[in-house]
C-alpha cells in the first residue's frame, strides 16, 4: 500500500535537511599531522567512508521501505537514495580532478 506523498511535508522535510546538514562539520578527526601539514590519505578515507555511509543508509531505508516498515515513508527512502547518489557522484568528480591533475604534473618535465 503506497501512502500518497504530501508536497508541504516534502519541502518541510526538505528544508530540515538542508539546516542539519549546514551545521554537521564534515570531518570530526583531527587530519593534521605535527607541523601544519593534511595527511591526505586520511581525508580520503574519512571522505570514503561517509560516502560508504551514506549508500548502506540509503540501502537499508528502502529495505524497509520495501518490507513495509510503516515507520519509512517513501520519501524519507528517496531522499536517502538521492544523497547516496550526489555524494557518490561529487566523489567520482574528485577523483577525475585527481587523475587528470596527476597525469598533468607526470607530464611536466623536469
Amino acid at each position: 500500500m503506497i501512502n500518497a506523498i504530501d508536497p508541504n511535508q516534502l519541502l518541510a522535510q526538505m528544508k530540515a535537511l538542508q539546516a542539519q546538514a549546514s551545521q554537521q562539520p564534515i570531518a570530526t578527526e583531527v587530519l593534521e599531522k605535527p607541523g601544519g601539514v593534511t595527511d591526505f590519505s586520511k581525508l580520503m578515507k574519512t571522505a570514503v567512508d561517509q560516502v560508504n555511509e551514506t549508500q548502506q543508509a540509503s540501502s537499508q531505508l528502502k529495505t524497509a521501505f520495501e518490507m513495509g516498515d510503516p515507520n519509512v515513508s517513501l520519501a524519507d527512502a528517496m531522499i536517502a537514495s538521492q544523497k547516496a547518489s550526489v555524494a557518490f557522484e561529487a566523489t567520482v568528480q574528485v577523483r577525475n580532478k585527481l587523475i587528470k591533475a596527476y597525469e598533468e604534473v607526470m607530464r611536466m618535465s623536469i
